[in-house]
């Protein structure tokens, strides 16, 4: 029997930031410089070298492994994003962990190691590798969470975080396995014809639909969306802010992925039941997400409750059930994705030694300590709202015209109500830097990088609102 190998090459961005990642480890262990400052760039040199893998490497569609790994358009745009973002999170968070004693080896390591799990997801073409890059991710989150071990709220954060993080990890697997078992395949091709030539003969049994409900459920968890958003608030309140940053940004990228992969992939000939499911936690979401919202003075918890609301916003492009709607919602991903970062960049940026500008009233008078920094936030704050011409406007725009086209105009009209109603907690935080006197006023003096990186992150939220096509383009394009 003649044995062949596998093509490594599509694989080559994956083994690249692995190997750097090694090489972060001894970096750190034998040279980490002062305040870990090698190990900081020897990190962010290693996604840069991964980003290069990814565009070198790519050549159209291809498959390997056996089916077990594929990559396609939608894998290398998802990579690429998880990248860049992450670049962002180690530079916004580069001084404010510094300020903590939190830039450790560790925290590089398993952020590393995190990136790499969506990395995995993202060229998943079988169950077992999908699950297997989650399991990585996940569990480099659940370290991230407890980083300051020292501080209650953060170890309490990481214990909700692992336990319903666990749960939903494992009712996930038992979905996979379900599928499995129904199937008899782990390839996701094979899986989404078995389960059609089932949903064309009428024969959807209870298992089935129990293995639709555990991946519903599971993938809900994982986007945060209501009524699976219990551990959301607590988690981004309790974790350092960098840490917050990364699970607003890549946690919600492999959220994305689990949708294209399980429910518009495996499952898409199920769409009859999976929409029906995703149809009462999308308007659950916008509610609880934004009426709650209200309530809140601490600024990392409203943006919390903001990301329930915006994670229904994501979905109406997924019960679109077409090209057009699964276009709108990587689009809304990735604009929220970067809008995230600089929201959290902010805070980290506005925070110092012994201080977390964490709270609304800590942005009272920003303008008059820093007239460009309150217009950045500012320009964050409207596309979070949705308000023209930030790129947040044509997210929303874009979402929800997919599903007035499917004949939900019911649907579009609540999350147009909603997004009004959550118009007014961002309008507060606008209120307070412009018109509230600040309580003190200490010197802001970020790193001459920093503030060139957040001026080109407002500065994309707006030119991405100005110019939405090219964007736009590229993700009609990957479907």
């Amino acid at each position: 029997m003649e044995f062949m190998l596998p093509d490594l090459a599509p694989a080559l961005p994956e083994m690249v930031l692995l190997a750097m990642a090694c090489v972060v480890l001894l970096v750190d262990l034998f040279w980490p410089g002062r305040e870990r400052s090698n190990t900081y760039v020897v990190s962010q040199l290693s996604l840069l070298a991964t980003l290069l893998a990814v565009a070198q490497t790519y050549n159209g569609p291809t498959t390997t492994f056996s089916g077990h790994y594929t990559v396609d358009a939608v894998a290398v745009v998802i990579k690429v994003m998880a990248l860049l973002i992450m670049f962002g999170v180690f530079l916004y968070g580069r001084d404010y962990l510094r300020q903590r004693a939190l830039l450790t080896g560790e925290f590089l390591l398993l952020s590393l190691f995190a990136t790499l799990g969506l990395l995995v997801m993202a060229s998943a073409g079988s169950l077992l590798v999908l699950y297997l890059g989650l399991e990585v991710l996940s569990l480099s989150s659940y370290a991230l969470v407890a980083l300051h071990r020292d501080n209650g709220d953060a170890s309490e954060a990481a214990i909700k975080y692992f336990f319903l993080g666990a749960l939903a990890s494992g009712l996930l697997l038992y979905g996979m396995s379900l599928l499995y078992g129904l199937t008899a395949s782990l390839d996701l091709a094979t899986v989404a014809q078995v389960v059609g030539e089932h949903a064309r003969a009428g024969d959807f049994s209870a298992l089935m639909g129990l293995a639709l409900a555990m991946l519903v459920v599971g993938i809900g968890f994982k986007l945060g969306i209501a009524p699976f958003h219990m551990w959301l608030p607590d988690v981004y309140h309790g974790a350092p802010t960098a840490v917050t940053a990364f699970l607003t940004t890549i946690s919600k990228l492999a959220a994305f992925v689990l949708v294209v992969k399980l429910l518009a992939g495996a499952a898409a000939p199920l769409v009859q039941q999976w929409q029906q499911m995703l149809v009462v936690v999308t308007v659950l979401s916008l509610a609880v997400g934004n009426l709650i919202a209200i309530a809140q003075v601490n600024l990392k918890r409203m943006l919390a409750y903001s990301t329930i609301s915006h994670m229904g916003f994501f979905l109406l492009g997924i019960l679109a059930n077409s090209p057009a709607g699964m276009a709108a919602s990587l689009f809304y991903m990735i604009t929220y994705a970067l809008t995230g970062l600089a929201a959290f960049g902010m805070i980290m940026l506005l925070s110092r030694a012994g201080f977390e500008a964490d709270r609304i009233e800590d942005f009272r008078g920003l303008n008059r300590r820093s007239p460009w920094l309150a217009l950045v936030m500012m320009v964050i704050l409207f596309s979070l709202a949705g308000v023209p011409p930030t790129v947040g406007f044509y997210a929303k725009l874009g979402v929800i015209r997919a599903v007035m086209q499917h004949d939900l105009l019911w649907l579009a009209i609540i999350a147009v109500i909603f997004s009004v109603i959550g118009a007014f907690y961002y309008l507060r935080v606008i209120k307070a830097m412009y018109f509230d006197a600040p309580v003190e006023q200490p010197a802001i003096s970020p790193a001459l990088d920093v503030r060139v990186f957040m001026g080109v992150n407002g500065a994309l939220l707006l030119g991405l609102g100005v110019f939405p096509a090219p964007l736009l383009a590229l993700c009609q394009a990957v479907f």
